[in-house]
C-alpha cells in the first residue's frame, strides 16, 4: 500500500479500532494526553519529534503545561495517510 496515499473512511474507521486513545477529529487523528507535568510532557514530545523528523512526517501538536494535544492528517494528500496511523504508533508506544 501507498504510505502516502489518501485512505477512505471505511479504512480510518478499521484502523482507528487497532488505536483506541485516538478519534477523529475535524478531518485529522485527535488525541490529547496528560502527563505529570511539564518536563514530562516535554520530554514526550521531544522523543516524538526525533522520530518524527527522521518520517519527515510532522504532527500539529499544542502543549499547556502537562497537557499536549495531537492532530495527524498528511497535508500533502489533504486527508488522513497510512503515515499518520505509523506516527500514532510511535505516540503511543512513546506515551
Amino acid at each position: 500500500m501507498n504510505q502516502t496515499a489518501k485512505l477512505s473512511q471505511s479504512e480510518i474507521d478499521d484502523r482507528l479500532k487497532k488505536l483506541p486513545d485516538w478519534k477523529l477529529e475535524n478531518g485529522k487523528l485527535h488525541r490529547e494526553l496528560k502527563f505529570k507535568d511539564f518536563v514530562s510532557a516535554f520530554s514526550f514530545m521531544t522523543a516524538v519529534a526525533i522520530q518524527a523528523e527522521k518520517m519527515n512526517h510532522h504532527p500539529e501538536w499544542f502543549n499547556v503545561y502537562s497537557t499536549v494535544k495531537i492532530d495527524l492528517s498528511t497535508h500533502d494528500v489533504g486527508g488522513i495517510s497510512e503515515r499518520d496511523f505509523e506516527l500514532a504508533g510511535i505516540v503511543d508506544r512513546a506515551a
